[in-house]
């Protein structure tokens, strides 16, 4: 089986960024592809950018996942010109300063996926250490887990791998994941869950707006202080609310899983004690 190349280059961090490429294999057994990974850390300045985005087209692959928070900077917006003039299918995942950018992403030819919960933090360095940056993104990356956005990501990315494999031209995603596109792909059985892990999403997505107010808006630092610390203590709230739906999902035994076959095929369970099918 001729595998197919998915090059994940990563300028700055999001919470879809750290997990993103272990989302299509998650037991390191599927045999259609196989993954190259480049990364500037937490910089998002254009020569960073420009260096991941040319190592990712030099790296020859099939697809290119390029996340970075607000793809509308100079930095990402150079790696885009890149990625154009190179010919390769390509997606952006980015957050909701992103939406600024759409229209000439698309005209780029490249697809996009603008996650509006994955929001920014609070970056003011009275506030923000590394042990503060770590859990907020353990909370983030559970909020989007748990609500279905990261979903939204796994199934696109694999739409676009099995079109390659048929050899057909792939069909660039061009989505908003709103707390409805998430909460639909996180597929609840528990009406009260999927209420649960929506008000999660949609706490996370207005935490954003606080926290872009004490970044970027208040000019006295005690107060910006107060502001970013009330985005994280929201963000953390709504991690706890994720965890409540996954367990009234989990008491019911009716938690979806959605394992990889080693093919690559996405397989389907509800029941603890079932085995994985065929969807």
């Amino acid at each position: 089986m001729n595998k197919i190349r998915v090059c994940f280059a990563k300028v700055g961090n999001i919470g879809s960024s750290p997990l993103l490429e272990f989302l299509l294999d998650e037991r390191a057994e599927r045999q259609d592809i196989e993954v190259r990974v480049f990364g500037s850390g937490s910089k998002v300045d254009p020569d960073s950018c420009i260096a991941i985005a040319n190592e990712a087209v030099n790296c020859k692959p099939n697809i290119i996942v390029f996340t970075s928070p607000n793809a509308a900077l100079p930095g990402p917006t150079k790696a885009r010109e890149i990625f154009k003039g190179a010919g390769i299918p390509t997606v952006i995942v980015s957050d909701n300063p992103a939406k600024k950018a759409t229209k000439a992403i698309e005209e780029a030819g490249i697809g996009y996926i603008i996650v509006e919960g994955d929001v920014m933090i609070g970056a003011r360095r009275e506030f923000l250490d590394p042990a503060e940056m770590a859990l907020f993104n353990s909370d983030i990356i559970k909020i989007l887990t748990v609500s279905g956005a990261f979903e939204v990501l796994r199934s696109e990315v694999d739409k676009i791998i099995q079109s390659i494999k048929k050899g057909e031209k792939p069909d660039l995603p061009k989505i908003i994941v709103s707390k409805d596109k998430a909460v639909e792909a996180g597929a609840f059985t528990n009406p009260y869950a999927k209420v649960k892990a929506a008000s999660a999403y949609e706490m996370a997505r207005r935490a954003g707006d606080v926290n872009f107010e004490g970044c970027f808006i208040e000019k006295e630092w005690e107060r910006y202080v107060q502001l970013v610390c009330s985005g994280h203590e929201i963000i953390r709230a709504a991690a706890q609310l994720a965890d409540e739906a996954r367990d009234m999902e989990k008491n019911l035994d009716m938690l979806n899983r959605r394992p990889h076959d080693r093919d690559g095929a996405a397989l389907t369970k509800t029941k603890l004690l079932e085995k994985p099918r065929n969807t």
